[in-house]
């Protein structure tokens, strides 16, 4: 029996995806034989409403100084970034003297340089050193830790209060959310805000985008859970946004507890919820059986091509790529290679599966007949510039919302 890591409440698994590698772990031939895995497995509270994983990887095998993940590699989330960005700055900061901004998980500056460009007081915290070293090139103050209770309470003692704590696609990466919690309690000024985006677990759900899933994401948000878990530190959802990036994000506003008046956003989300069935077991259930299928389908799919004799390359090595190769039992003889811009990841071999990761020009110079877009989440940016590879009778195999042949 596993215990939730929010409210203690016993749990039990709906679907587990077996034996799994660390997602950024791309690796060489001579590291094979070491490979680091684990059990992906995932339950639902029927307490506290959140979605988590019931067996976590030690922090340290994720985020270090050789972490796979640059933000600044797409251009659509630099944009979303910078009104990310605007946002804070308009609806919080213009009439604040002196501002003060903070971004938990700050990786190599993308967010925080919108900031930084301004004059704008700000410190990024970032466990992985060589993404952290990227952010300081660019000016970006930053400092390599892990944010807890402990590193807010030293930021106070040498830079005060924040007006602003931000993060994006970070929270749900951290499974001691209490200490978290504790620490954005403490260093949040009276009437500050704390602003942070995730993959939204609704979307997840009703995309069967089980591919989310994997190492990194300890938790799957909603806003039920959300609310649970920071009203314990007298800290309240005042407001909530959905968008249309990571395949489906929610941004929620925290504040102090009476603070700030809350919009009607939060009820009206918490009821669209409750039709979506987040706070039943049973919709979990389904999600399970979805997944299975499209595991089935995608799987065939390759099959039959390879069967045809058909070249197939995966588009993006990302992290989402290790859950579906591994789950899928897709390997070297079903995908070619996997094509990404990356070079800390070219050259090496995809994680569990050993897939190889090439540069992007072998992608360019010898077109294959189809493409497997594990990117898929970036499919308009990506697809809007791959036009020449469509003129080759190119095509797209993608799997989220459904498995599918596009063009």
């Amino acid at each position: 029996m596993y215990h939730c890591q929010i409210c203690t409440h016993e749990i039990e698994p709906f679907i587990s995806f077996g034996r799994m590698p660390i997602a950024n772990g791309f690796l060489m031939p001579d590291q094979f034989s070491q490979e680091y895995f684990y059990n992906l497995i995932v339950g639902f509270c029927p307490e506290c409403k959140m979605v988590q994983l019931l067996e976590f990887v030690d922090r340290e095998k994720m985020f270090h100084e050789q972490y796979a993940f640059f933000s600044s590699t797409s251009s659509f989330m630099a944009r979303h970034f910078g009104m990310f960005a605007e946002k804070v700055i308009q609806g919080f900061l213009a009439k604040v003297r002196d501002p003060f901004v903070v971004e938990i998980g700050s990786n190599d500056g993308i967010l925080l340089e919108n900031f930084s460009k301004r004059n704008i007081r700000h410190l990024g915290i970032e466990p992985s050193a060589n993404v952290a070293e990227a952010a300081i090139r660019k000016g970006v103050k930053s400092i390599c830790a892990f944010f807890d209770e402990n590193i807010a309470r030293q930021i106070v003692s040498e830079s005060g209060h924040a007006d602003a704590i931000i993060a994006a696609n970070v929270m749900c990466h951290i499974p001691y959310l209490h200490s978290v919690a504790k620490g954005i309690k403490l260093l949040l000024k009276s009437g500050g805000i704390f602003i942070f985006e995730d993959p939204y677990l609704g979307d997840i759900v009703e995309k069967v985008a089980y591919d989310q899933i994997y190492d990194e994401h300890a938790f799957y948000f909603s806003l039920q859970s959300i609310h649970y878990l920071f009203s314990q530190y007298d800290l309240e959802v005042i407001h909530t946004e959905l968008y249309n990036v990571h395949g489906g994000s929610m941004r929620y506003y925290i504040s102090h507890k009476g603070s700030h008046a809350p919009s009607s956003s939060v009820m009206t989300q918490i009821d669209k919820e409750n039709m979506l069935g987040l706070h039943q077991r049973k919709t979990y259930e389904l999600f399970r059986k979805s997944v299975e299928k499209s595991k089935d389908q995608l799987k065939q799919l390759l099959l039959n091509l390879k069967n045809e004799k058909r070249r197939v390359v995966g588009y993006a090595a990302t992290s989402k790529s290790t859950t579906v190769t591994n789950y899928c039992g897709i390997t070297p003889d079903l995908l070619e290679y996997m094509s990404d811009t990356t070079p800390i990841k070219q050259g090496k071999y995809s994680p569990g599966a050993h897939i190889p990761v090439r540069p992007y020009e072998e992608f360019k110079a010898n077109y294959p007949d189809y493409a497997l877009l594990f990117g898929w989440n970036h499919a308009e940016e990506i697809m809007a510039k791959e036009n020449e590879f469509c003129d080759n009778s190119g095509k797209w195999i993608v799997y989220v919302p459904k498995v599918k042949i596009i063009g």
